[in-house]
C-alpha cells in the first residue's frame, strides 16, 4: 500500500479505535444519552447491505466482502450483513429497502442507484428506527453517514491526466466527454472536476450524459460522436469510468482510428487495467476501496448500537436534502501503465498473473510487470 493510502487506512482505524473508546467512556454515565431507543444491545447486529448493480466488477468482487469481513472482526463474528443488488434498479432497490425495514435490520448501508428516488425509502427506514449510511453516492434523504471518494477530485485527475496525453496538440483537434449516468449524483462532481481542469484548454465537440453508465450506450454515443466529427478530428476521449471506456474503444477501433487517442477510465477494473499494459487506454482512477469499506462498515457498527461515528469521520457533506452529514472521504490515485505495479499490484487489488493472460504477456514485459 502506498504512504497515502496507508495514511488514509491508518486514519479510519483510528477513528474506529475512537468510537469504541467513546461508547466505553458513555456506557458509565447515567442514561448511556449516546445510545438510540432501538439500538442493539450486543454484537448481533444485522446490517442491511444494498449495491446498485452487478456490471461493474468492484461490488461484488471488492465492496461486498470487504464490508462483510470487517463487520465480522468489529462485531466477534456476530454481526450479519443481509445483502441485496438492485441491478440498476430504482424501483427494486426502494422494494428492498422496504424488505430490509420488514426484516429489521439494525442499519442499512447504502448505495443508490438513483440519488433522489431513494429519498423516500431512507426517510421509511429512519422512521422504523433504522439509521442510514450513504455508501459511494451520496443518497438524498435523512442519511446519518456518507463515505466515498472526493469525486471532484476524481474528474481532475482524470482531466489532468489527458491534458498530460495531448501535451501541447491539446487544441489540435477535437475532445468527446462522456459523462456519467444523470441519476448518480458522483457523475456531476466526475464531471465539473473535469470542466474545471478542461474548459479552455481543449475543444470538447461533443459531450454526453450516458444513460445507466452502460458500455453499450457509451459505444453508441462514441460512433455517432465519430460521425459527426469525422474520426480524424478526434484527438482525446474523456470517459468517466473504466466500462464505458471499454466501449468507447470499441467504437474506436470499429471506425478504423489508428492510432487511438488517449482516453480515460475510473475504478482500475481488470480489463481497464490491461487495456492501459495494451496502451488502449490511457489512464484509470484507481479507488481504494478497503478503506472506504472499512469507513462504511464502522459507522454502521456504531450507528447500529447507538453510538455516534464522530470517531470515524473527518469531515461533513451537504446532500440536497440533508447538511452537515459526517463523512470520509477516501483520496484517489491517477492509475498509468508507470504505476500499475506500485498501485495495484502492490497492494493485492490483482495479481501480475491477473492481469498478464496470453494475450497481454508481451505488453505486461515491456511494462516490467513479468
Amino acid at each position: 500500500m502506498n504512504t497515502r493510502m496507508r495514511r488514509v487506512a491508518v486514519a479510519v482505524a483510528a477513528g474506529a479505535m475512537a468510537v469504541s473508546l467513546a461508547a466505553c467512556g458513555s456506557a458509565k454515565e447515567a442514561g448511556d444519552k449516546t445510545k438510540e431507543s432501538g439500538a442493539a444491545t450486543g454484537d448481533a447486529i444485522k446490517v442491511g447491505l444494498l449495491l446498485p448493480e452487478n456490471q461493474t466488477a468492484r461490488y461484488e468482487k471488492f465492496d461486498k466482502p470487504l464490508i462483510e469481513k470487517t463487520v465480522k472482526e468489529l462485531t466477534g463474528g456476530k454481526g450479519e450483513v443481509v445483502y441485496a443488488n438492485a441491478k440498476q434498479d430504482a424501483t427494486t432497490q426502494n422494494s428492498q429497502v422496504d424488505t430490509m425495514i420488514t426484516n429489521k435490520v439494525n442499519v442499512l448501508i447504502v448505495d443508490a442507484v438513483d440519488s433522489k428516488a431513494i429519498a423516500g425509502s431512507v426517510k421509511k427506514a429512519k422512521e422504523a428506527g433504522i439509521p442510514v449510511v450513504a455508501y459511494d453516492r451520496l443518497a438524498e434523504g435523512p442519511i446519518d453517514a456518507y463515505t466515498s471518494f472526493d469525486n471532484e477530485e476524481v474528474g481532475k485527475v482524470q482531466g489532468k491526466a489527458l491534458l498530460e496525453a495531448l501535451g501541447d496538440k491539446a487544441k489540435d483537434g477535437q475532445i468527446v466527454m462522456m459523462n456519467g449516468s444523470v441519476t448518480d449524483p458522483n457523475a456531476k462532481l466526475f464531471k465539473s472536476g473535469a470542466h474545471s481542469v478542461l474548459d479552455g484548454k481543449v475543444n470538447v465537440g461533443k459531450e454526453y450524459d450516458t444513460v445507466e453508465w452502460k458500455p453499450e450506450n457509451a459505444n453508441t454515443n462514441m460512433a455517432a460522436a465519430l460521425s459527426a466529427l469525422g474520426k480524424d478530428k478526434v484527438i482525446g476521449v474523456y470517459s468517466a469510468n473504466d466500462g464505458m471506456a471499454g466501449g468507447i474503444i470499441t467504437a474506436l477501433k470499429a471506425a478504423g482510428v489508428s492510432p487511438l487517442p488517449p482516453v480515460t477510465g475510473q475504478d482500475a477494473e481488470l480489463a481497464g487495467v490491461q487495456r492501459i499494459v495494451a496502451g488502449e487506454q490511457f489512464m484509470s482512477v484507481y479507488k481504494p476501496y478497503a478503506p472506504e469499506a472499512e469507513a462504511a462498515a464502522k459507522m454502521a457498527v456504531a450507528l447500529a448500537k447507538g453510538e455516534k461515528v464522530t470517531g470515524v469521520t473527518t469531515s461533513t457533506v451537504d446532500s440536497p436534502t440533508t447538511k452537515g452529514v459526517p463523512s470520509v472521504l477516501i483520496p484517489v490515485v491517477s492509475l498509468t501503465k508507470a504505476n500499475i505495479k506500485d498501485t495495484v499490484v502492490k497492494d493485492g487489488v490483482y495479481t501480475a498473473d491477473e492481469i498478464c493472460t496470453d494475450k497481454y504477456a508481451a505488453a505486461c514485459a515491456t511494462a516490467g510487470l513479468k
